[in-house]
């Protein structure tokens, strides 16, 4: 990277580093069930409310807690379930004109990061109603208090309900919005393991690698807190302690409940320190083939890790003890080696691949563009790259054998 450029950089990311004390984070309020949501509403005031999921989620009969709590409350509702896995601006659009016909002024979101980015933006245009996604996108555009907004996880990795982005595609040209402003902060988080038993076995495995890789980059950066570091250990060591057996125990209670608690802790570290190389590559797969993320973030990131070398050695290896695969005498360079070889076994015995198969080597420039400009400067990653290195993750993740 020119010197000029990665000097801008970390002056950027040091500048976000100081401001981080009176910067406004907030955390959503916990509650433990869907039984609990009257109390919130009648403190919140709500006359009606739109619940923003997908078709999967109402098929498994995930909604009918939430519609229970509705109905025993004399709320009106009405219900928005398109939402694609990687939310678009025409999903965004149609659920905000179900929002207006019904007069809403409460959103839940029930199901994984696409569900919450997707009702995250919908609050944005509601209190935003001549602006586009597009000019909400980027860092600290939305600065009005959205409508209520409860956030529901049925997955056990994103973290969306405590941070700070939506996530929003464009159908045209396959770009995705990142809308990063403190107002997207969910302003409830249920966590109600009982709601994930049903998801199944794939995706409690990708999206809880997904968790952990929330808590990795969050760790490895160079804006971390006291805070932010302690919540990443944790989520990482209840992750490695907890994900295969809600993976291969779908119904195992203790599990499900700590990889929700995992995922959320990760998700505050992350939402405050940021994350790196993994998720901007991630992004643009998800963008330009809706490769579902947190499958891509799994896949993505041992070679990422990889590359970083030496400059995240003594972090990786942190983690690595954390995760009880590594031991406090080995070397930072053994440790973090450790770490990442447990990382790929951990993948490999949840069935989640090395490779992605369907990335074209003509759209890798493009891709390796929006990863370089979506990370730099706003990521303070441990090793800065250009698009010429990012490029090289494609090359290494594709799978080009069928």
């Amino acid at each position: 990277m020119f010197f000029l450029k990665a000097a801008f950089c970390r002056v950027f990311q040091a500048a976000f580093r100081l401001a981080l004390p009176v910067l406004p984070y907030r955390e959503p309020e916990i509650i433990d069930s869907c039984g609990e949501l009257g109390d919130v509403i009648k403190k919140e005031k709500i006359n009606s409310m739109l619940i923003v999921t997908d078709k999967g989620i109402v098929k498994n009969g995930l909604v009918l807690p939430v519609e229970k709590a509705l109905e025993e409350s004399g709320i009106p509702y009405v219900i928005y379930d398109d939402t694609q896995p990687n939310p678009t601006v025409t999903n965004v659009e149609d659920a905000l004109a179900r929002y207006r016909e019904n007069n809403c002024n409460g959103i839940i979101a029930i199901g994984g990061g696409s569900a919450m980015d997707c009702a995250k933006a919908v609050g944005a245009r509601v209190v935003y109603p001549k602006r586009s996604v597009n000019r909400l996108g980027g860092i600290l555009k939305v600065w009005r208090k959205l409508p209520t907004l409860i956030a529901i996880p049925t997955t056990a990795g994103t973290g969306s309900e405590t941070t700070v982005a939506a996530l929003i595609t464009d159908p045209e040209t396959k770009h995705k919005y990142a809308l990063m402003s403190f107002p997207l902060i969910s302003h409830y988080a249920v966590l109600d393991p009982a709601l994930t038993y049903s998801l199944p076995p794939h995706l409690t495995a990708s999206t809880g690698v997904d968790a952990l890789t929330h808590a990795v980059e969050a760790y490895i950066g160079r804006s971390t807190t006291k805070e932010t570091r302690r919540l990443a250990l944790e989520a990482t060591k209840l992750v490695f302690e907890n994900v295969e057996t809600a993976y291969s125990e779908g119904s195992n209670h203790t599990a499900r409940k700590n990889m929700l608690h995992a995922s959320y802790k990760a998700g505050i570290s992350f939402s405050k320190s940021y994350v790196g190389y993994i998720h901007a590559v991630a992004h643009s797969l998800g963008g330009k083939y809706s490769t579902p993320h947190g499958l891509a973030n799994a896949v993505i990131m041992p070679y990422v890790l990889e590359a970083y070398g030496k400059k995240a050695y003594k972090e990786l290896h942190k983690l690595g003890i954390a995760a009880g695969v590594s031991d406090e005498n080995d070397t930072h360079m053994v440790g973090a080696v450790k770490f990442i070889t447990a990382v790929k076994a951990l993948n490999q015995r949840m069935g989640i691949p090395d490779k992605l198969s369907g990335i074209k080597k003509e759209d890798i420039p493009e891709m390796a563009r929006y990863a370089e400009k979506e990370a730099n400067p706003l990521y303070p990653v441990p090793k800065l790259m250009t698009k010429k290195e990012l490029s090289r993750f494609y090359y290494q993740v594709a799978d080009w054998s069928k």
